[in-house]
């Protein structure tokens, strides 16, 4: 069998809801054995992920996180996706890492969103200028085709310049734009928490995007003790990754604050309970979510061609 290799021109042929939903179904199959490794260099990050879900597949993922990059005009984060057929384990597809990585990343937090956030949501605030800050406007309009969206960065320049390609204003006073928003998503790579829990109004929904390692926070200790706390996946998060390893450390939360993950979406435990609560979803990625990405954008492929 010869590999199928999938480039970005698949990303025609994907839609944000579709890709939701295949992660409610690959939810319900048994859970994903997973597994990640993290190697540091510096600031520079090399994180090889791969996940094995009985009746679906196989997935190798390695990506390099480079900052310095930026400074030559070259991509901070690179790599490459392999996915193998669940029984054979031959190789089935190499698929683009941008592509596979961009779905994935933003429609993580649709999904939370989509089930956390009051459907009447309209006021919407992306926290950082990056390619992540642009694809969750690209998903949140998939589901709330009438939000306005408002910018806040760190650089003006990189608000402005989002904001003019996506057709959302700015605000560079982020207590101002936190008390107003209604979604907030989190896409920095910050170290230190800029996202102030006394700032925020009741029934907001927060996905936490932008922390992937342990000395990565992006929330305070009030957003957390103010907010009913999920994520993606617990095994990839709570002890990996600083936005609740640390304040599991310090005890500022216990593991049971952390009420669900999407393993928990079939029984109902992963939803919001009243209209005045503030939801706060971390995503923190993982290769089973890689593997359901890289499935979807297979079939949905496969699906052109037919």
């Amino acid at each position: 069998m010869t590999p199928a290799l999938i480039g970005p021109e698949a990303e025609a042929q994907l839609d944000w809801i579709g890709l939701t939903e295949a992660f409610r179904t690959g939810h319900r199959l048994p859970r994903a054995e997973v597994a990640d490794s993290f190697l540091y260099r510096g600031a520079d990050t090399l994180l090889t992920r791969s996940a094995l879900i009985d009746g679906l597949g196989m997935l190798v993922k390695a990506a390099t996180i480079m900052p310095g990059n930026a400074g030559a005009d070259l991509p901070t984060v690179n790599g490459g996706v392999m996915l193998m057929e669940d029984r054979t384990g031959l190789l089935s597809a190499v698929l683009d890492f941008a592509l596979v990585t961009k779905w994935k990343t933003a429609g993580d937090s649709l999904l939370a969103a989509r089930l956390l956030a009051r459907p009447e949501a309209r006021e919407i605030l992306i926290c950082g200028a990056g390619k992540v800050a642009a694809a969750m406007i690209e998903a949140y309009r998939a589901a709330f085709p009438a939000a306005r969206f408002t910018i806040w960065n760190r650089s003006q320049a990189g608000a402005e310049a989002l904001a003019a390609a996506t057709g959302a204003r700015v605000e560079l006073n982020l207590e101002t734009a936190l008390g107003q928003a209604e979604i907030v998503a989190g896409t920095t790579m910050a170290k230190e928490p800029w996202l102030r829990g006394d700032w925020l109004q009741p029934g907001t929904h927060i996905d936490l995007i932008g922390a992937f390692r342990p000395d990565m926070r992006e929330a305070d200790d009030a957003t957390l003790r103010r907010s009913r706390l999920f994520c993606d996946a617990r095994a990839t998060t709570l002890h990996h990754i600083g936005e609740f390893r640390d304040p599991l450390a310090r005890g500022v939360i216990a593991e049971t604050d952390v009420i669900a993950d999407f393993y928990d979406i079939a029984a109902g435990r992963f939803t919001r309970e009243s209209a005045e609560e503030i939801t706060l979803c971390k995503n923190g990625g993982g290769a089973h979510l890689d593997l359901m990405t890289a499935c979807f954008i297979r079939e949905c492929w496969q699906a052109r061609k037919a």
